[in-house]
């Protein structure tokens, strides 16, 4: 193998940092020759000088001269600012890959559904006094959760909203009517209980956590949890929302969240100015759809704003070229520190074997990404409703899931996970209190020739 070829300013640091271990040591004495390999020896020495010399270059000897000891001094300290650096440049790049490996780690937790908890389920729907079928989607809910919590019976009590708030540097295009200012204001009335998801979170008894990610304002409001990445994140129009390792401590920080929660059930919502420009880009690269088919008016915008919301979508597709298989890639490039910490709280709320509900567009979109990441997430996925946005619709189709009601509601917050999580008990409710055929003391012999085959749907001509 070659040798390694080193510089001037190598010799330095070797110099240098030999001395700092020696010292380290309780030696109080200068580098040897005999401390370093022959080779290295020779390059200090060809670089250098003799070697009384070379530890003056150093700055470890005074030489000989006024003139020469500062100008060693002065290398010296060059020297050991380039370690420093060095040092540090190893240190991000080990935390870096850490993070990753961490995240890596996290998604390959995320285990699948317990089948034996769902088959017996399923025979347990069989058994309760009603026509096959009869109850729908609270019979296929009830035995997901079987699925995912490996029990056949369940309860579904300790109801948890989430909520991630961030702003997004895409505003500044005038791609929203809403100042950005009203993130750092709904923000605070999230957590002092004002706003339509608050309100419904308390009547139907679910907790409330509000996180601050990315609000780009100082935030000292008692119960917002502070855990801001940024200030913001910076215009995809004009370049990356954030850096890659930015987009993964967001990931985490929704992922630890989430996964520390004692609750049963957790909904996952969001607050931030500009947030449906960043999906409906999240949109248009996972899916491959052209940006008009997925992007909507948002909150509400005049014809003007709403062409440069596409032109700004599209804009900030060309020139960041997100990967459509890197989903960190994507949001790292035209996401927002919202979307990526929902990204995380679906997968850490899998993780740990809690269902979780999505709310409304940009929620779903999170799902999405989470999915892509770790495909077995998808199992403990429950969409609440059907957002009125364009783009809902294609996420959902991508996720093959069907929303469990449709209201027309378009205000983002989680406001509709309080709602699903009220289904979800009913559908608890069903499978823990409703009496069998045999405790009704009916015989379902009846029912045999109806449950071979489909006796209720009609067909046409």
């Amino acid at each position: 193998m070659a040798a390694v070829k080193f510089t001037r300013d190598d010799c330095l640091c070797m110099l240098i940092k030999k001395q700092q271990e020696l010292k380290d040591c309780g030696l109080s004495r200068f580098p040897q020759r005999s401390d370093f390999t022959d080779y290295e020896v020779m390059s200090i020495k060809a670089f250098l000088g003799p070697w009384p010399r070379a530890l003056e270059a150093a700055g470890l000897k005074e030489p000989r001269g006024d003139d020469r000891l500062q100008k060693n001094r002065e290398k010296r300290a060059r020297a050991k600012k380039r370690l420093r650096e060095a040092k540090k440049s190893a240190k991000a790049a080990a935390q870096k890959k850490d993070a990753e490996e961490i995240l890596n780690t996290l998604i390959q937790s995320v285990g699948v559904l317990d089948q034996n908890a769902m088959q017996e389920a399923e025979r347990r729907q069989a058994e309760l006094a009603k026509p096959p079928g009869s109850l729908g989607r609270l019979e296929t809910l009830s035995i997901q959760l079987a699925g995912i919590t490996g029990k056949l019976h369940n309860c579904m009590d300790k109801r948890e909203l989430l909520v991630f708030c961030a702003d997004n540097g895409v505003v500044e295009e005038g791609v929203s009517s809403a100042p950005q200012s009203v993130t750092l204001a709904q923000t605070i009335n999230l957590v002092r209980g004002k706003t339509g998801a608050a309100v419904l979170a308390k009547r139907f008894g679910c907790s409330l956590r509000v996180c601050d990610v990315g609000v780009n304002a100082e935030i000292h409001e008692p119960g917002v949890i502070p855990r801001k990445i940024a200030f913001g994140t910076q215009n995809i129009a004009k370049t990356a929302a954030m850096t890659r390792e930015q987009a993964v401590q967001a990931i985490l920080t929704g992922a630890e969240l989430a996964a520390k929660s004692d609750a049963d059930v957790i909904g996952i919502g969001e607050m931030g100015i500009g947030n449906t420009t960043t999906s409906s880009a999240i949109i248009a690269v996972l899916t491959g759809a052209a940006p008009p088919a997925v992007t909507g008016r948002g909150g509400g915008i005049t014809d003007e704003s709403y062409a440069k919301k596409l032109s700004v979508i599209e804009t900030a597709i060309r020139k960041n070229t997100p990967d459509p298989n890197d989903v960190v890639d994507v949001l790292a490039k035209i996401g927002g520190f919202d979307i990526a910490a929902m990204t995380g709280a679906f997968i850490g709320a899998a993780s740990k074997r809690i269902p979780v509900v999505i709310d409304g567009l940009i929620s779903a979109v999170a799902a999405l990404c989470a999915v892509r990441l770790c495909p077995n997430v998808r199992h403990y996925l429950i969409p609440s409703h059907a957002s009125f946005e364009i783009g809902y619709e294609p996420v959902m189709k991508e996720l093959a899931m069907k929303p469990l009601f449709d209201l027309g509601m378009r205000l983002g917050e989680g406001s509709g996970c309080p709602l699903a999580m009220m289904m979800l008990d009913a559908a608890c409710t069903i499978m823990n209190d409703m009496a069998t055929f045999a405790q009704a003391e009916i015989n379902d012999d009846y029912l045999a020739p109806i449950r071979a085959a489909d006796s209720f749907t009609v067909k046409g001509d």
